[in-house]
C-alpha cells in the first residue's frame, strides 16, 4: 500500500463530485457522468501508481456502483450492473485457458515444445537466439505472458550456463540477448490470441460490450500475423546486443542436447495434455461456425465467447478428472499457477467500461476530443498506439488497457473505433524499455545480465517501432479480416 497515491486517488474521486462542472448536468444523463468520471479517475490513479494491489482496485466498482443510479433507480439493477461484468464469458475463457496452462506446467510440456522449436530453427548462436524468441512467443500464444516468461526464464538461464561452461567465460552480451528474448518473446507472443495476455482478453470483452463480436479465429487472424511480422524486428535488435560475444555453433548444439537429455522421453500424461490442448484449440478455431449452428437450432442469443469459454472450462475439467501415472493430469496443487488476481482485474475492467458506456461519460469524452475525431483516420490510429505504449512504460499493460479502451472508444470516430482499439491494445503489450513496465521484463531483469540503460536503449526504439507497426498492420488488416468491424460499435 502506498499512502500518497492512495490519497491522491481519493482526492481525484472527490473532485468531480464536489465541483460543479458540465459533467454534473450532461443532458439526459444528469450527474451520472460525474460519478463515473470520479470512479474512473480513482481506479486509473490506483492502477497506474499501484497504490493498492491491482486486484483490490478492480473491486472498487462493487462498492460504488450498487449505490449509484448508473443502471436505473433501484439498488438491484445497479448491483446487477456492477456485478455482472465480473462473470463475463471472457473471464471463464481466460480461466479455462489458464487451467490448460497449469497442466502444461505440471508436466513440463512447455519445455519440450520450446526445445523442439529451438532445434527446428537451428543451433548456431544467431539462430538459437531466434529459436528462444520464437519458442517463447509460441508458448505465449496460449499461456499468459507472465506465466510464459516465468516458465522460459530457467530454460534461458540453463542455456546460458551451458554456453559459459563450454566457452570458459562470462557471455555478458549474448546472455543479455537471451534474457531479453524471453521477456520480449512473451510480451509479443501473447498478442496473437484472445487468451495470450490480459490486454487481448480485455479487448475482446470490451468489443463484445459494444456489440462487436470477435471470434477466436478472427482475433488470431489479426494478432498472429502481427506477431510474425514483429518478431524478426525484435530478433535483429537483440542480435546487435548478443553478437559481441556470441558462442560458436557447436556450443549451442551441446547446450540443447543437454537440456533435451534432462527432459527425457515424452510421458503419457504429457500426451494427454497435448491431445486435450490441440482438441481445444481446434474447437476454438471453429468457434464461430459452431456458434452459428447452435444459434440456428435452439440458442438465438448465444455468443461466440460463450462457446469458447465453455470449451475452455470443459477442457480444464477433463484434465482435472483424467488420471495418468497414478495422478490427476491437472492436480489441485497446480492451480497455484492460475493467476486468480488477473481474473478479478478483468472483471473490474469490464465493470468500469460498462459504467462509462451506460452513464453517458463515453459520449462526453467524445465531445471533448472532437479534434481527434476530425483528424485523418490513420493519424488517429498512430496517436492511439503511441499514447498507449507511452503509458504502458509507467503502468502495467493490463492497467493501461483497462484505462485506455473506454477513453479511446469515446474519443475517436465511431466508424474507426475497432480499427483503433486493436493497435492500441497491441501497443500496450509492447513495453520493452523498463523492468517495471511489464512482468516479463521484471522477471528477466533479476538474471544479473541486464542493466536499465541496456534495456532502455534497446526497448525505447522497439516501443516506437511496435506502435507504428501495430498501427500500420491493424489499419490494413482489421477492415479486411474482421467482418464485424464496420461501425465499431455504438
Amino acid at each position: 500500500m502506498k499512502p500518497l497515491p492512495l490519497f491522491a486517488g481519493l482526492a481525484l474521486f472527490a473532485l468531480p463530485l464536489a465541483v460543479e462542472t458540465e459533467l454534473s448536468h450532461w443532458g439526459e444523463h444528469g450527474a451520472r457522468p460525474a460519478l463515473t468520471a470520479a470512479l474512473a479517475l480513482l481506479m486509473a490513479t490506483w492502477w497506474i501508481t499501484e497504490a493498492l494491489p491491482i486486484a483490490w482496485t478492480a473491486c472498487v466498482p462493487l462498492f460504488v456502483l450498487p449505490f449509484a443510479t448508473i443502471y436505473g433507480a433501484g439498488f438491484g439493477a445497479n448491483l446487477l450492473g456492477a456485478v455482472g461484468p465480473y462473470f463475463d464469458p471472457y473471464i471463464f475463457l481466460f480461466l479455462g485457458g489458464m487451467g490448460i496452462a497449469a497442466a502444461m506446467q505440471q508436466w513440463h510440456l512447455h519445455r519440450r515444445i520450446a526445445l523442439q522449436v529451438m532445434r527446428v530453427v537451428g543451433t548456431d548462436a544467431r539462430r538459437l537466439l531466434l529459436g528462444l524468441l520464437v519458442a517463447t512467443a509460441a508458448v505465449s500464444l496460449w499461456i499468459s505472458n507472465t506465466a510464459t516468461a516465468a516458465m522460459m526464464f530457467p530454460i534461458g538461464l540453463a542455456l546460458i550456463g551451458e554456453f559459459e561452461a563450454e566457452s570458459g567465460r562470462r557471455l555478458s552480451g549474448y546472455g543479455a540477448a537471451l534474457m531479453l528474448a524471453v521477456a520480449y518473446g512473451a510480451s509479443v507472443g501473447g498478442i496473437g490470441t484472445k487468451i495470450g495476455t490480459v490486454p487481448s482478453t480485455l479487448l475482446a470483452g470490451f468489443l463484445a460490450q459494444r456489440g462487436v463480436e470477435v471470434s477466436f479465429l478472427e482475433f488470431a487472424a489479426i494478432g498472429v500475423p502481427f506477431v510474425f511480422l514483429f518478431l524478426p524486428i525484435v530478433w535483429l535488435a537483440l542480435w546487435r546486443v548478443g553478437r559481441t560475444d556470441a558462442p560458436a555453433a557447436e556450443v549451442g548444439q551441446r547446450a540443447l542436447a543437454g537440456e533435451g537429455a534432462r527432459i527425457g522421453g515424452m510421458r503419457r500424461a504429457e500426451k494427454v495434455v497435448l491431445a486435450v490442448f490441440l482438441a481445444t484449440a481446434a474447437v476454438w478455431v471453429m468457434g464461430k461456425p459452431l456458434t452459428d449452428a447452435l444459434r440456428a437450432r435452439a440458442l438465438p442469443d448465444l455468443a461466440t465467447a460463450h462457446v469458447e469459454a465453455g470449451i475452455a472450462m470443459l477442457a480444464s475439467l477433463v484434465l482435472f478428472a483424467w488420471r495418468a501415472e497414478g495422478r490427476r493430469v491437472l492436480e489441485p496443487a497446480s492451480l497455484r499457477f492460475v493467476q486468480w488476481e488477473t481474473l478479478v482485474l478483468l472483471g473490474g475492467g469490464f465493470s468500469l467500461a460498462a459504467a462509462i458506456q451506460a452513464s453517458g461519460l463515453s459520449h462526453w469524452l467524445g465531445a471533448q476530443l472532437a479534434a481527434l475525431r476530425a483528424a485523418p483516420a490513420f493519424a488517429q490510429v498512430v496517436a492511439a498506439s503511441v499514447a498507449t505504449v507511452a503509458l504502458s512504460a509507467f503502468a502495467s499493460n493490463a492497467a493501461t488497457t483497462a484505462v485506455m479502451l473506454p477513453i479511446l472508444a469515446g474519443s475517436v470516430a465511431p466508424e474507426h473505433a475497432t480499427g483503433i482499439l486493436f493497435p492500441a491494445t497491441f501497443s500496450a503489450s509492447c513495453d520493452f524499455a523498463l523492468p517495471a513496465g511489464t512482468p516479463p521484463n521484471a522477471i528477466v531483469f533479476g538474471s544479473g545480465y541486464l542493466t536499465i540503460p541496456l534495456m532502455a536503449r534497446t526497448g525505447v526504439v522497439l516501443d516506437l517501432v511496435a506502435a507504428l507497426c501495430a498501427a500500420t498492420w491493424c489499419w490494413i488488416a482489421v477492415p479486411v479480416l474482421l467482418s464485424s468491424a464496420a461501425g465499431g460499435g455504438p
